[in-house]
């Protein structure tokens, strides 16, 4: 993962040419997909005619099947540079926005006293109208703990607003943002430094790998795990190669602290972190992603939250679509990777009232829709995710950690997490055009 571009045995391909082959490839892969289709979209267009058939069609296999094309070819020519050596000195401010967190705040506070950083590293604990001990206890872990820690209050609700009304107070050019509920691995606080120290000055910010730390709970919190491992990081790790990674996430992210205040801070939006990062690549500055600097985060257990999780997420994208359109941002990199989300409802749409019910109908030997190119997705899957398990397995050898054993839960989310997520995307998008109250948590 982490070799130098000067070996002299490997060719050096520019980030352009990267782009442009694994379009040139997924272009090819798609091509062979219609092909191989032909047959049964002329059944298919007999039931429903031929326009309904080819857009029924495209959403259930063309358009992901392109989408996963280009992915693999990319992490396959993904060489990413290695971190500079030494430890970084700056200083650091991480804010860390609460509601009700007495329960687990002083734990993180406790890794954040562990990071094995060399420069000054000031805390912010924001109190966002919090009915607990949130406070007290973080003053507590603080003195405790040996941490430079300053604890605030914010009674208007909102993660925004708690993380706007700290920026007033940051003084260093770097800040961090951490939740409540994640807990870092003790060199990533460094690593995510060292990667912004090396980056050209555009730079603005630089995403952090956020995985699940709680993946032994339950079978929700089980099938999570690989969506954190593969999908999430595989996303990201595609953005970051093309210099456009679309969420530095506010679990773990570090951003300059100008650039922030560029752009007015935090927006308010449901997925302020999402707005936040595309407003930065609409001023034509870039954002990295690490994956060597790790955090762990608690995810949902139960399935309601889950669904209000990602509800909030599929609400988030489209806030951002509708603040932020992708056929303005300079960057032919940022034009195609927002451009990308602009598909995501109609995929969503057609995978939960289509590809769904024509999976039931399948199984009474009716194969309208699940038909053989449908299949032709599932090999790239399995691709992807293997390639993403070998770049997941250096990063953990090499921050000395295990991978957990979880057979059953990868099985589920290769099998049944989409089942899952899209009907909960279309959720999402429906309480965004019917503007229902935003629920954070």
């Amino acid at each position: 993962m982490n070799r130098s571009y000067d070996d002299p045995k490997r060719i050096y391909i520019s980030v352009n040419q990267k782009f442009w082959i694994s379009h040139v490839a997924a272009g090819l892969w798609m091509l062979f997909s219609i092909g191989v289709s032909m047959p049964w979209l002329q059944d298919f267009a007999r039931f429903v005619t031929l326009p309904a058939a080819v857009l029924i069609i495209a959403g259930i296999s063309y358009i992901p099947g392109y989408m996963n094309a280009f992915m693999i070819v990319s992490l396959l020519l993904d060489r990413q540079p290695p971190l500079p050596g030494g430890s970084p000195e700056r200083s650091v401010t991480v804010l860390i926005a609460c509601h009700n967190e007495e329960r687990g705040i002083r734990t993180t506070l406790a890794y954040l006293a562990a990071q094995e950083y060399s420069g000054p590293m000031k805390v912010i604990v924001i109190d966002n109208n919090s009915s607990d001990q949130t406070a007290e206890r973080a003053k507590a872990a603080g003195r405790e703990l040996g941490l430079d820690l300053l604890v605030i209050e914010e009674k208007t609700p909102g993660k925004n607003h708690a993380l706007n009304t700290a920026l007033t107070l940051v003084e260093t050019e770097l800040m961090i943002t951490l939740d409540a509920d994640t807990l870092l691995h003790n060199l990533a606080v460094k690593h995510i430094v060292s990667r912004m120290e090396s980056a050209p000055p555009d730079i603005c910010a630089v995403a952090g790998a956020v995985l699940a730390r709680n993946s032994r709970h339950n079978f929700w919190a089980k099938l999570q795990e690989w969506d954190y491992f593969l999908g999430i990081a595989s996303i990201k790790r595609l953005q970051g190669m093309f210099q456009g990674t679309l969420v530095a996430q506010g679990a773990f992210s570090l951003y300059k602290t100008d650039a922030v205040r560029a752009v007015e801070g935090w927006p308010d939006a449901i997925g302020e972190d999402i707005v936040l990062t595309w407003e930065f690549l609409a001023r034509r500055w870039r954002v990295y992603f690490e994956p060597l600097a790790v955090a762990f985060t608690d995810v949902p257990e139960s399935f309601r939250h889950l669904v209000r999780q990602r509800s909030r997420w599929a609400r988030g994208m489209i806030e951002a679509l509708k603040m932020l359109k992708p056929w303005n941002q300079p960057s032919i990199y940022a034009k195609y990777l927002t451009g990308c989300n602009l598909l995501m409802p109609y995929l969503d749409l057609v995978y939960t009232f289509c590809w769904l019910p024509g999976l039931v109908l399948a199984f009474f030997g009716i194969f309208w829709i699940v038909g053989p190119a449908t299949l032709l997705v599932l090999p790239l899957t399995f691709i992807q995710n293997f390639i993403l398990y070998r770049y997941q397995s250096q990063v953990f050898r090499s921050l000395n950690l295990r991978i957990r054993k979880n057979l059953f839960g990868f099985i589920a989310y290769v099998l049944l997490y989409q089942m899952v997520m899209s009907p909960v995307s279309v959720y999402g998008y429906v309480q965004e055009a019917l503007q229902r109250k935003r629920i954070w948590k």
